[in-house]
């Protein structure tokens, strides 16, 4: 009997043991290879697009519009999305009777955008230039161009949509006119006495901007939209290579080219004269490439 519990005793103490080392040497490798670590990753929340609606207030009278639909715009693009919609179209029809019957009162318009977009416009920035197109487009439906004034200004708040859609940068007001016949008159003085030149090389028709040429079309399409008559003159003149009468027509090209970038920019077509002087009029020596340089230009004025 005792030689029975003493092999027994054994046995136990054995599993005993077997199973203390099996769980010292084997448990906690076993545990760490099995343990996971849950890394939780944050994505950062979309801005939803913004949306403003077309809202317009007399801030000395009593005469408001709103409606949801207003003009809208791809990013980095100044002219609106076609078509507009019918209730918008309905809101201007009312604004056109309000403005046409009240002699007095004025429309500015606002356009916005961001600095993350591109200005491609002939403007100083790209509110301006929506500002423009809006202008244009209200022109069409009845509303004189001389009594609206055109701004730009930046909007950082402004989201776009999924396909890059700003929905109505656009922001409208209604004031009290006022008399400004005489800045119209200095302004044509200085823009007859500053004509806008733009340079070329040789068969080249593309228009590069600096800051002070944009701001001085935007001072010419303010002064025509504003001065009853009034007009831009565009000509283009070359170097003497070539034969005379090519240089006429390499200078009419420019001209036209440059005529054409106004009109795509919201200068009307009608009050734009293009013509060419060719070689004729050089202002530099044509004997060095220095002087020929000089005497490829456009020379955009108004009259």
């Amino acid at each position: 009997m005792t030689k029975r519990l003493l092999l027994l005793l054994g046995i136990f103490l054995t599993i005993l043991v077997g199973t203390y080392f099996s769980w010292k040497l084997c448990c906690p490798h076993n545990l760490e290879e099995n343990q996971s670590t849950t890394v939780v990753i944050e994505t950062p929340k979309q801005k939803s697009p913004t949306s403003y609606p077309f809202s317009v207030k007399d801030k000395t009278g009593n005469f408001s519009l709103t409606t949801t639909d207003n003009f809208d715009f791809e990013k980095s693009a100044y002219t609106f999305l076609s078509p507009v919609t019918s209730s918008l179209d309905v809101e201007i029809e009312k604004l056109k009777n309000h403005l046409n019957s009240n002699s007095n009162k004025t429309l500015s318009i606002t356009g916005f955008y961001t600095e993350n977009e591109e200005n491609t416009s002939a403007y100083p920035n790209l509110g301006f230039a929506r500002a423009i197109s809006v202008k244009n487009y209200l022109s069409s439906k009845g509303i004189p161009s001389k009594t609206i004034n055109t701004f730009g200004a930046v909007k950082e708040t402004m989201v776009a949509d999924s396909l890059n859609v700003l929905y109505g940068p656009i922001d409208f007001a209604i004031s009290e006119f006022k008399d400004n016949s005489e800045e119209l008159q200095k302004l044509g003085n200085f823009i007859k006495e500053h004509p806008l030149v733009l340079y070329f090389k040789t068969g080249e028709t593309k228009v590069n901007l600096t800051p002070e040429q944009r701001q001085e079309i935007a001072d010419i399409a303010n002064y025509l939209d504003k001065v009853e008559g009034a007009s831009c003159i565009i000509t283009g003149h070359t170097d003497n290579t070539g034969d005379p009468n090519a240089n006429i027509a390499i200078g009419q090209k420019r001209a036209d080219f440059a005529k054409q970038y106004l009109v795509n920019n919201g200068i009307p077509a009608d009050k734009i004269e293009a013509l060419s002087q060719g070689q004729n009029e050089p202002i530099a020596d044509n004997s060095t490439e220095e002087g020929k340089a000089k005497n490829r230009r456009t020379i955009i004025t108004i009259k």
